[in-house]
């Protein structure tokens, strides 16, 4: 009979009791150290057990455990113990921290699309508000049709990404990025993955006094990044069948641009991306030299939002007389919330905005 059916407790990770944790001796001889180490890491270093039982003894958990076991393997390659327990310490706090950006609270209900962080990240955001037209609808309870992606998945998922962004680690986070993108699609993956990542690093940050400003920064860069290497070759022009699409003036968020630009790229689609705060003279030059069929214009904040603007590019035209072409202008973003134009096409989502899309091309 083992020792587990002995005693009669339950074990989890590493053999721990489930119940009350071991003794700091039980500590001690697993991880063969002698129980005053263990006694001084904690007093002296602060890793001790998170939770505190009634008594005297001290009980730790798998998790109080696995901290210890990475504090040995650190002092075995000569690291002192001081800088050994603060990369200890440092790696709990990024598990927390990852841990917290993605708790399901926080992803049932995210902040508001049209108050966006500072320096917002994309805002293809999931929420709906009864006086906006948000961009992009709810994720669902379970499945996104098609895309094999369920809400646990999306949260694990999640944590990865997050994890890797806060210990600023390019090449596990290309290649979580890239693996999301392939595994479930472009559009499943930026709605239920990505963008809801990048939306609670930005509520991190808001909340932290700019503790989170560089995470934010790098996770974007490495998404837009993902996105270019995930998409197929940019398609050639058909005569009447290009799409163009550029921020406003004045707005320099071009993600969701090129989240949408790559998912038009997969369907084959020919599109011509202009970027961030295009001045007017020249979109209207682009419009002209393209011909395009549709014009995407993307406005994150209502101070960027142009109905004249809009209205102007929906009038233009080319061609010769008795067949001469408009494009389809549409208004993407949140900016465009409050400042719809009559007539012009105003997407709620990214597979929406996809979908007019297509159908403006192949008319």
């Amino acid at each position: 009979m083992g020792t587990h059916e002995r005693d009669g407790e339950d074990r989890g990770r590493g053999g721990v009791p489930l119940g009350g944790g071991l003794t700091t001796g039980e500590v001690a001889r697993r991880l063969g150290v002698a129980p005053t180490t263990v006694r001084t890491w904690d007093r002296r270093y602060g890793l001790g057990p998170d939770a505190h039982t009634g008594g005297r003894h001290r009980r730790w958990t798998a998790t109080d455990v696995a901290r210890l076991e990475r504090m040995c393997a650190l002092t075995a390659t000569g690291i002192p113990p001081a800088e050994a327990a603060r990369a200890v310490l440092g790696e709990a706090t990024q598990e927390a921290d990852a841990d917290a950006l993605t708790a399901p609270a926080e992803r049932t209900a995210p902040a508001s699309p049209d108050t966006p962080p500072r320096t917002p990240p994309p805002a293809y955001a999931p929420v709906r508000r009864a006086s906006d037209a948000p961009p992009l609808p709810s994720a669902p309870a379970r499945s996104r049709a098609g895309s094999g992606l369920r809400l646990g998945d999306a949260r694990q998922e999640c944590k990865g990404i997050a994890r890797a962004a806060l210990r600023l680690d390019a090449a596990a986070l290309d290649e979580l990025l890239e693996a999301a993108i392939v595994e479930h699609g472009l559009v499943a993956a930026w709605t239920e993955v990505i963008m809801p990542t990048l939306q609670a690093v930005g509520r991190k940050w808001e909340s932290s006094g700019e503790k989170y400003i560089e995470v934010e920064h790098f996770l974007s860069w490495h998404v837009s990044g993902a996105l270019r290497r995930g998409a197929p070759p940019s398609a050639a022009d058909r005569p009447g069948a290009t799409i163009v699409l550029a921020c406003v003036p004045g707005e320099n968020h071009t993600l969701p641009l090129e989240v949408l630009a790559a998912a038009l790229a997969e369907r084959g689609l020919p599109v011509r991306m202009f970027g961030g705060a295009l001045p007017v003279e020249s979109l209207v030059t682009a419009v002209r030299r393209t011909g395009p069929a549709a014009v995407g214009l993307w406005a994150q904040s209502r101070a960027t939002a142009s109905r004249p603007l809009a209205q102007h590019v929906a009038a233009m035209e080319w061609g010769v007389r008795g067949a001469r072409r408009k494009p389809v202008v549409l208004t993407i973003g949140p900016g465009w919330s409050g400042r719809t134009v009559t007539g012009l096409p105003r997407p709620t989502g990214l597979a929406e905005a996809v979908a007019v899309l297509e159908s403006v091309v192949s008319r």
